[in-house]
């Protein structure tokens, strides 16, 4: 591939980021969620996936580039792809986070892989968040998150996209939501999110040669998480690992699925596309066991 040489050189580089948890972004999101719009007190736990709403790429207009990230080469690699996805991502919650903490990533590229897929090349790339409370860095870090990356040529006339994989229907429980241009929207503008896949309908149509604007996988992956807690209120989030199987497009509605499994703590959780193909396949555990 084409100017790939160097990417493993960026194994192991680091960016370390301090943020506080502030109340309005919190506020923001419920809303975006159907919830509430309350700003929650100082010392309010924040939900799983929450610190999504910090430490915002926060990059100079002048250092973005045509598809809406910031132009590669500062802390990811620069890959030569044009297509960038999250694939998924797997986290363990050690210690709560709280409203009004100041916090600390520090942010290590694990991996970059390169592989040739049934459409072309390949470049995965895995990053490793460490979330620790406080100003700098700590030992044993409140939450640890790996994000998975992955890079693909553009859309070519005549692709064919694979079979899709159904979807279980054994759902405990299943929520319908409807992708609009406003929830995407708002998603996109509270994460701080410019990539165009998500707002820009010529963009992501005539460039990328997808049908719809995409649902931000990280949204998906937060929506399986509220479900969960709308079911198990008083559940506290102790492991959980999604993977984007299926990208979502806004032009038809899709469900969010789950079900308890038999050990009382984990819980399968899904997304469900509007012809019940597996959009996103993920794994919940709890604490303890649930008394609900």
């Amino acid at each position: 591939m084409a100017g790939s040489d160097n990417l493993a050189d960026w194994v192991g580089r680091t960016e370390t980021i301090t943020d506080q948890i502030t109340p309005t972004p919190c506020a923001a999101l419920a809303a975006l969620l159907d919830r509430p719009a309350e700003r929650p007190a100082p010392g309010t736990e924040l939900p799983g996936l929450w610190h999504w709403l910090y430490f915002l790429p926060l990059h100079r207009q002048s250092e973005i580039g045509p598809d809406g990230h910031a132009r590669r080469g500062g802390f990811m690699p620069p890959v030569p792809l044009p297509r960038r996805m999250w694939a998924g991502s797997q986290f363990e919650f050690r210690s709560p986070l709280r409203v009004g903490d100041i916090i600390t990533r520090r942010s290590t590229i694990e991996r970059v892989d390169q592989k040739v897929g049934r459409t072309g090349p390949l470049v995965f790339v895995r990053v490793r968040h460490e979330v620790s409370v406080g100003e700098a860095p700590a030992v044993d870090p409140a939450l640890i998150e790996y994000h998975d990356i992955v890079y693909r040529e553009a859309a070519k006339p005549g692709d064919v996209a694979p079979p899709p994989v159904m979807a279980p229907d054994t759902a405990a429980w299943t929520h319908e939501w409807v992708p609009d241009d406003v929830l995407l929207f708002r998603y996109s503008a509270l994460t701080f999110n410019g990539h165009r896949i998500h707002y820009d309908r010529r963009y992501v149509t005539e460039v990328e040669g997808y049908a719809g604007l995409i649902v931000h996988g990280p949204l998906i992956a937060t929506l399986l998480v509220d479900g969960l807690r709308r079911e198990r209120p008083a559940a506290r989030l102790a492991r959980f690992e999604f993977r984007a199987m299926r990208p979502i497009v806004d032009i038809n509605r899709f469900s969010i699925c789950g079900e308890p499994l038999p050990d009382g703590r984990t819980f399968h959780l899904w997304a469900r596309d509007h012809e019940g193909a597996l959009a996103m396949d993920a794994t919940a555990v709890i604490e303890t066991p649930d008394s609900h």
